[in-house]
């Protein structure tokens, strides 16, 4: 309600609100008749502080009650300001009354409740005090000083520390601060002096009373006597010692059957592991050594016809006792891997072709790009073979046709769905290969994993592959899933962490030529392998290629050579050596010795400890045991053209 005034207190202006409110007319409220409307105790009151105002000039603010037009009164605030003229000369009072019966309610209501409170904090058995939001008690109630037997304010402050037991008040004074830094509510048990002398154990419990912005503007708190509650504890706790030796001396006897259990279940794993690679190595073996045998034979009688046939069976048989041992490796996930920053979605369109022709004209193939595909770190080679197992499986479930689904997306795993899936959360890159055919039953999907798991006939799988897949994925810092219904298909869902570096592409595969590489004059390279046969194979194919070949068969052997005068261009190692010196610390000691100095490490094994999580330094580089000699050449020519 606003008003306004001349320089003779006139009243020469009231807005529509105020006469909705009081139900005067203009001819009432002009002037001082505004007064009129304000109670009779109020009135003369009102009318002298706005007379001496105007009189002085000066503002004014006033609280009285002002009857509305259905007769009742209400509080209200009428506050004004003086307003001059441009030469300064006096011009009245521009004022407003606002309506504050309902915050002047408040005010009544809170002081009673405060004295209701007083009454309540006074009447209970439970010792209550409250505190400022630093910390600093400023209320006990009566039953408080009855109990310590201090006096009113003796522990306002902090000094209600000095009630307690000496052996608590550190720990006391912790988990309190700690509640004042938090914001969590206060508990502690501890000691506290009683009225006689003693100390008796009591519950210390506060909770923070904060203002509708979350602030903390008060802490409530109470103390309640458990001495009672701690003797019952402790006498519970001696009773249930006994009890507690029992549940002991049996839960030791369990845990040993437990264990026993465990190795069992592990040795019927190791068995079915190790059955599975007899069987495998053995054919394997019979092979090469058939082979070997009749291509000694032939070569005994001279008879040179077909002597081919015998090398390359035992070279194939060779070739697949190497995939094999990969297979074990990536389901162990210590296999070395090379990962690139790779986008998904072009590893797949440079892969339709060759998947097409493999699953066969009975089945169609679509793939599903996501735009803007995230990259991942992953070794290419890899992910390639792991994709076109997933499809041969594919086709395998659909033997009368069907279709084949290659689909990427974006996906991001927030804390429950990467739990779900033992993941850290966060953005990945999600790769499925959906097919229509027979699906899997939830055994069949519990086993998957398994090595030499397989529902195929003899001879038709290992029952490797998706334990491949699996710990590729896995040492990737990948997850694999299965999505399965018999009769309705299959979908197998491989994650893969988000990668924020540009993809690089494909490097294209080294042509294969007729011939090794040949050395430039005076070129050295230094073999360290304990493995006499290894050994020599290397040494000869070097020498071979007009190499200077120095071998060592440990570490400390190696060093000597390092440390002579000899030069050398490259030095190639095992990881794994005997004598107290690894391969990789052979080339950090050879890299001390001779900086910049080009390193190949030749392994059976990753070791990942040795290899630095297979992450190699700058002129580092790692080949897999077994190899071909032509590649292991074409390696060596790379790290020393010449």
């Amino acid at each position: 309600m606003m008003w306004v005034t001349n320089p003779a207190s006139y009243c020469t202006y009231l807005n529509r609100l105020w006469y909705e409110f009081t139900g005067q007319s203009e001819g009432e409220a002009l002037g001082l008749g505004w007064a009129k409307a304000t109670h009779p105790d109020d009135g003369q009151r009102a009318k002298d502080a706005f007379l001496s105002a105007n009189a002085a000039q000066e503002p004014f603010r006033i609280e009285y009650r002002l009857r509305r037009a259905d007769g009742t009164y209400r509080w209200t605030i009428d506050a004004a300001n003086p307003f001059f003229g441009e030469d300064g000369a006096f011009l009245g009072h521009v004022g407003s009354v606002i309506d504050i019966h309902e915050r002047r309610e408040a005010e009544e209501a809170l002081r009673a409740s405060e004295a209701r409170f007083q009454a309540i904090a006074n009447s209970v058995d439970q010792l209550i005090w409250s505190a400022r939001p630093d910390g600093y008690h400023d209320y006990y109630n009566d039953r408080w000083y009855d109990y310590t037997g201090t006096a009113p304010g003796s522990t306002d402050g902090e000094a209600w520390n000095d009630v307690f037991h000496p052996e608590d008040r550190e720990r006391a004074w912790a988990v309190w601060r700690g509640s004042l830094e938090t914001g969590e509510p206060y508990r502690i048990e501890y000691r506290l002096r009683h009225c006689s002398g003693h100390y008796r154990w009591v519950l210390g419990r506060a909770q923070p009373v904060r203002d509708t912005e979350g602030r903390i503007t008060r802490w409530f708190g109470s103390c309640t006597d458990i001495e009672e509650i701690v003797e019952a504890r402790e006498v519970l706790t001696r009773s249930r010692a006994e009890l507690t030796r029992e549940v002991e001396a049996r839960t030791e006897a369990l845990m040993a059957a437990e264990a026993a259990l465990r190795q069992s279940q592990k040795m019927e794993a190791v068995g079915q592991l190790t059955g599975g690679l007899a069987h495998d190595f053995n054919n394997l073996l019979t092979a090469i050594t058939g082979s070997l045998e009749l291509l000694t034979a032939r070569l005994a009688e001279g008879r040179l016809n077909n002597v081919d046939r015998y090398v390359g069976a035992a070279q194939d048989a060779a070739r697949r006792a190497a995939a094999l041992t990969h297979r074990l490796l990536a389901f162990s996930r210590q296999q070395t891997l090379a990962p690139q920053p790779t986008n998904v979605d072009r590893l797949i369109a440079g892969m339709v072709e060759l998947v097409q022709r493999t699953v066969g004209p009975g089945i169609s193939v679509e793939t599903i790009a996501t735009p803007d595909l995230w990259n991942t770190l992953v070794d290419r080679s890899q992910l390639e073979n792991a994709l076109l197992n997933l499809c041969l499986n594919a086709r395998d479930a659909m033997s009368q046709g069907g279709k084949l689904t290659i689909e990427t997306t974006n996906c991001w795993l927030d804390d429950q769905a990467a739990r779900l899936r033992d993941l850290p959360p966060g953005p990945y890159v999600l790769l499925s290969v959906s097919d229509n055919g027979t699906g899997m039953s939830p055994d069949v999907v519990a086993r998957a994993f398994d090595p030499f798991f397989t529902t195929k006939p003899i001879g038709q799988g290992t029952g490797l592959g998706l334990s491949m897949i699996y710990g590729f994925v896995r040492q990737s810092n990948g997850q694999v899933r299965i999505h399965s219904k018999v009769g309705q298909g299959t979908t197998m869902r491989l994650y893969l962490p988000r990668h924020a570096g540009e993809a690089q592409d494909a490097e294209a595969a080294p042509e294969r030529t007729l011939s090794a590489p040949r050395a430039a004059p005076d070129e050295t390279v230094l073999v360290v392998d304990d493995e006499p046969t290894v050994r020599m194979l290397v040494v000869e194919l070097l020498e071979d290629l007009g190499y200077t070949a120095l071998e060592a068969a440990d570490g400390p052997s190696g060093l000597q050579v390092l440390r002579s005068e000899t030069r050398i261009d490259l030095l190639v190692t095992d990881v794994g050596l005997p004598g107290g010196m690894n391969g990789r610390q052979v080339a950090e000691a050879a890299r001390t010795l001779r900086p910049g100095l080009k390193v190949l490490f030749i392994t059976g094994y990753a070791e990942s400890a040795v290899l630095s999580h297979c992450h190699l330094d700058p002129g580092m580089h790692v080949m897999t045991k077994p190899f071909t000699i032509m590649a292991l050449a074409e390696r060596i020519k790379t790290l020393v053209p010449g």
